[in-house]
């Protein structure tokens, strides 16, 4: 028998068979009980080749699903992730692991304030709903989580014929956005009351909570360590220089993860195909760009390394006046002939590293303008140029007090 247990077709056929059970309608606690008392252990890659097997066989995709959870509960601390490799910090299965991390705190704050309802006082009602729809927003950011496995990760899988498990789960994950999405709509209805909260329990807010928690049990038992097998150190490296284009899912990386003895391209600033600028911190159009630089108040001026005027923002208020004529033209000869010998020491001292920051403030008729030269540097401390920024500070300086309530400007 012993020969037998050690047979990975021989677990494969029974776990397929235990599988099949579930399907008939035997109770899980029936199934387990059997499961542990034959397999013991099962490896991680046998379970997701059942799944796939189901599926070849006939098995609707859609019926997989529902299985998914029952199987899943019933395998869960069966499956043998011991020779599952291990995982650098800041890798993208190493980023997945700490937002589950992350996403379960929060789960398990939302499902304490479900089960304290009952005690709050009328008083205390809409504060406690707010903060419980709070929670249930950050829960929402793990669309983000989830977008990062169907469209960056999922698709290596594919390529190699595993294409069941990615169904399945991608399937689990949209009923998990519809239930947070339900969730989220009721504790916003203005009328609602905790009798309405307390009847949609049951039958919402738990399996939402549940299938969020079993998700993430799914990932670390089943899919990281099969993705961590299957994947190569060139995937794992295309899916980390796209992941800034989905984003992160509570939780910020510290590490900027670069895999051992690969070459690769430097991707701290790249554009993609639809003209999108990516950088470490996020991404947008030069249109985007564009409107942001123009909508900052205050003026920059961006010099590069060999000292010409390469841009200008074009903001509606500009302090100082600024044409297309200057760009491409020595910063020198943009100033008046007794400052020139101001800007030569600013760009010689940024330059050799003797100084980063030049600031100045002069009044100007009534306005009080606030000037800075900035040099800029590259990580490795290489001149980049300078820029400036000018910023007009009389209305800033009149401030007093505190504005806490909505209040607009209506000046254009």
């Amino acid at each position: 028998m012993s020969e037998l247990i050690n047979n990975a077709e021989y677990r494969k056929k029974t776990l397929k068979s235990l599988i099949l059970k579930l399907h008939d309608g035997v109770n899980p606690e029936q199934v387990r009980a059997e499961l542990l008392k034959t397999l013991q252990h099962i490896p991680y890659g046998e379970v997701v080749e059942v799944e796939q097997e189901l599926i070849q066989e006939g098995l609707p995709e859609e019926e997989v699903l529902r299985l998914c959870d029952i199987h899943g509960e019933v395998l869960h601390g069966a499956i043998d992730t011991s020779d599952a490799q291990e995982i650098p910090e800041g890798h993208p299965i190493d980023v997945f692991y700490k937002e589950n991390e992350a996403l379960r705190t929060v789960a398990e704050k939302f499902h304490a304030m479900l089960l304290n309802l009952t005690h709050i006082s009328p008083e205390d009602f809409e504060q406690y709903v707010f903060g419980m729809r709070s929670l249930l927003n950050e829960l929402m950011d793990v669309d983000k989580h989830y977008q990062r496995k169907e469209y960056l990760v999922f698709p290596f899988l594919e390529k190699k014929g595993i294409t069941g498990p990615p169904k399945v789960m991608w399937g689990k994950h949209d009923e998990i956005r519809a239930q947070l999405k339900a969730a989220i709509e009721i504790l916003q209805t203005p009328t609602v009351t905790k009798q309405d909260i307390i009847d949609a329990t049951d039958i919402l807010f738990e399996p939402c909570i549940q299938g969020l928690m079993d998700m993430t049990l799914k990932e670390e038992e089943i899919l990281f360590p099969m993705c961590m097998d299957e994947l190569t150190t060139e995937d794992w490296w295309h899916v980390h220089t796209q992941t800034l284009e989905i984003g992160f899912t509570l939780y910020d990386p510290q590490i900027d993860w670069k895999p051992e003895g690969f070459v690769h391209e430097e991707t701290t600033t790249s554009q993609s195909h639809n003209g999108t600028i990516q950088l470490p911190s996020g991404s947008f159009t030069a249109q985007e760009i564009l409107a942001i630089l123009n909508t900052l108040p205050v003026d920059m001026t961006f010099v590069d390394k060999d000292d010409k005027v390469k841009y200008f923002s074009q903001g509606p208020h500009r302090i100082f006046t600024r044409s297309r004529a200057i760009i491409n033209r020595d910063v020198r000869l943009c100033h008046p002939p007794s400052s020139a010998h101001i800007v030569e020491k600013i760009l010689d001292d940024f330059k050799s590293g003797k100084a980063s920051h030049a600031p100045f403030w002069i009044q100007m008729k009534d306005k009080f303008i606030h000037i800075e030269y900035y040099a800029l540097r590259n990580e490795q401390g290489e001149y980049l140029g300078t820029l400036e920024i000018s910023q007009d500070l009389t209305a800033l300086r009149k401030l007093e007090g505190e504005q806490r309530i909505l209040s607009y400007s209506q000046q254009k």
